[in-house]
Formats: C-alpha cells, structure tokens, sequence
C-alpha cells in the first residue's frame, strides 16, 4: 500500500465516525457561550494588571466564567500554575494539609502518570514528595484493563482523606474514563467514607462529553491551560474547579494563607485565555477527529491502537504500539517534518524532568509543550507505544499523521 492509498482509504474507515462528536461540540460551544453572557464578560475584562492585582477583574471574572461552564461554585484559573501537573499537586496538598481526617490518599484506577509519580515519591523517593512529607499512598490496581468497583471501595477508610481519579491513559492503554464511570467511582468512594474528597484529573478530557466530572459527584478538578480547555490559545497555566471550601484550600496553598485568591497580576492580560475557552470546543472536535484518523492509520500500518477506530472517545489520546525503538523514532521524525515549528528538527530520545524512562517526542507547537497542539511522544521502553494527542485543526493532524505513516512505510522498504 502506496502513501495515497493509505490516506484514502484510512478516511474511508475514519469519515462515518466523526459525526458523533459534532452535538458534544456544539452543545459544549453553546455553553461557553451562556457563560460568557451569563457573566456580562466585556473586552475591558481582558486588560492585564501589575504587581499584587488588587481588584484585577478580568482574573476574578475568568475564575467566573469558568466555575460556570465546568457547573462548580468556585474556580481558581491561573498563569502562575506552571503546568497541569502543578496545579493538581498544589491541589492534591491543599486537600491533604488541611482538616483533622486522615493524611492517606488513593489513586483510584492504576498508577498515575509519570510526572504525578514524582510528586507522590513511588516508585522512586524524590524530594518534597507527598511520601516524603508523611502522606500515606495507596493505589488500587487495575483488572482486566479497567478500574475494579470492589477494590476501590476496600480500599477507602476512615482515614481516607482524598481519592485521586485519572480520567486519561496517561503512558498506559487502559480506556479513558467517561463521567459516567467517574459517577460510578465517586458512589463507592462516598459510599465507603461520605467525608473522603474526589478530586479528579482531568486533563485531556475537558469537553469530550456534554458534561463534566462535577456534575457526577466529584468535589473538586483540575487540569492545564495548555491541553483542552485553553484551546490552543492560551499561553500558560491550569484551573481548578469545583467545592467553595477545597478552591479556597488551593488558592491559599499557590499563594499564602490569607491571600489565596485575592492577589496574583499578569500584565499581559486575558484574552487569550477567555478567546482558548471560547474555541475549546471546536478544537477538541478536531483533535478527536485526528485521534480516529490516526486510530486508522495505525490499523491499515499492522498496529495495535487504543482506543479502537469505533471507540467512544473520553480523551484526546491515542496510543499505537509500535514495533521497536528505532519505530517510535521514525514516528516521531515523521511527524515533526510536519510541524508549523521546528519542522527542521530531529526528535530523538532524551531525559525530561519528572520522568524515569527516556522520552521521545514530536511537537513543533507554537505554545511550548502544549498538547492541545498536535504532538506525539512516549517513554522507550516497551511495548513501545507513542501517545499522540491534539491538533488544533483535523488537517494538520492528518499531514502529521501521514507524514509519520511515510517514514516507517519508507524505513520497512529499505530493509525488505
């Protein structure tokens, strides 16, 4: 099979299945949008403030706007929030450190991504960890590929003072979570201990359904800027969403006690984070478009893919084992040689902070490291499997996609 057949008939396989995103799209575009009139959101809103942003009202008014889309009472939206893994370990020690429950906490599905094993201290000590600091970690195995409802419920005591639920893979083929299962958990987990706090990540699943986790029994959210929810607009930073009380908690944690939420400048000013909200929606319906596509290219290419091409879709992540070290490279060279930036580059495996395993990673993106933008990466290590995600336009996703397809076809003839 020849480039241009690849392409054609992967559209083929791919086509019938993109319109089951289109309602989510719209019905989540429509409620961006009764936000932002529900909140009388005006243009003097998106003005930067200097110093210790006293009365900083396009900050006050974002936190608004997003506490209303995503159904909480409070939001904490923030540049100064590094990363999404930044804003869910303030989060994660916020809930922690306060109250007279207990100081353990659950992972509920698996092991968590690599970054968060960082900041947890398993499976290796690090500095500053919530092990470290004497928080006690549980995590509930997974079985059969998916969460374990009995187990998770065993699992939680009256020491449990937060179940932690990852609604992405992360570096794993295990399906996404829908808000449904998330309902599901959160039962057992109030069930078990109706004080113990669901705090679910949820990165790469913003507006993939037409709710959110707080609206199925979870307390409290987060998640980054840069993936989702920012649209491919906005610059930096993470949010968090949900219970007055445990926001607060978190606001007091980024900055200092007493100041939480009431201080905090950027003077270049919020556009572009109200503008990444508005176009989410429609850029998350491009990234799943992406995801089934590359789901089928992947399938014509002899792999294995999660999810399936006729899976329903929670996330934005699709993973594809490939055969080798020397395949996940040539993935990746292919893919960047269609990047809008540093097209010229060539990826090859590397140490990244917060990971054990070397990564690999394609992502020429205009926002550095923004995984709403089109990009692939994984650890090397087997089974060797890339996790591409984003796309800000489905063209672009298919040019990529394709142009990874290229390098291996054109690898595997040199050395037939």
């Amino acid at each position: 099979m020849n480039l241009n057949q690849l392409r054609d008939e992967a559209m083929k396989i791919a086509e019938p299945h993109f319109k089951k995103f289109e309602p989510i799209a719209l019905h989540n575009t429509k409620k961006v949008l009764e936000a932002f009139k529900a909140c009388q959101l005006s243009d003097y809103h998106f003005n930067g403030t200097t110093g210790y942003g006293y009365n900083d009202s396009g900050r006050e008014k974002l936190d608004e706007v997003f506490a209303h889309v995503f159904k909480a009472e409070k939001a904490l939206v923030r540049a100064h929030f590094v990363s999404g893994t930044h804003a869910l370990a303030t989060t994660l020690i916020a809930l922690l450190g306060s109250g007279d429950q207990g100081k353990e906490f659950v992972y509920a599905v698996g092991a968590p991504y690599d970054t968060m094993q960082s900041v947890i201290g398993v499976p290796h000590p690090m500095k500053r960890s919530l092990v470290e600091r004497g928080f006690i970690y549980k995590e509930v195995p997974l079985k059969e590929g998916s969460y374990d409802l009995e187990a998770i419920e065993k699992a939680v005591n009256e020491n449990t003072r937060v179940v932690v639920i990852q609604r992405s893979r992360g570096y794993s083929t295990r399906e996404p979570l829908s808000v449904m299962d998330i309902e599901k958990i959160c039962a057992v987990v109030k069930k078990a201990n109706p004080k113990t706090i669901c705090f679910v990540d949820n990165c790469y699943g913003e507006f993939t359904e037409m709710t959110e986790p707080l609206e199925h029994g979870a307390d409290i959210m987060a998640g980054s800027l840069i993936k989702n929810s920012g649209g491919g607009i906005a610059p930096t930073g993470g949010y968090v969403a949900g219970r007055e009380d445990l926001v607060e908690a978190v606001a007091y944690e980024l900055t200092a006690p007493g100041l939480g939420d009431h201080m905090g400048s950027y003077t270049p000013g919020y556009r572009l984070f109200f503008q990444g909200l508005f176009l989410a929606p429609h850029v998350v319906l491009q990234a799943l478009k992406g995801a089934v596509y590359t789901a089928s290219v992947g399938t014509l290419l002899g792999y294995e893919v999660f999810p399936k091409v006729d899976s329903n879709r929670f996330d934005l992540i699709q993973a594809v084992n490939l055969n080798n070290a020397d395949e996940m490279e040539q993935f990746c060279r292919g893919m960047q040689a269609y990047s809008p930036v540093d097209a010229h580059v060539r990826p090859v495996p590397g140490d990244m902070p917060g990971y054990t395993d070397q990564i690999i990673m394609a992502g020429g993106t205009f926002v550095q490291g923004s995984s709403i933008e089109l990009s692939a990466d994984g650890p090397v290590r087997p089974p060797y499997t890339i996790f591409m995600q984003g796309g800000l336009v489905f063209e672009h996703s298919m040019l990529g996609i394709l142009g990874a397809a290229e390098e291996i076809l054109k690898c595997r003839t040199e050395q037939a």
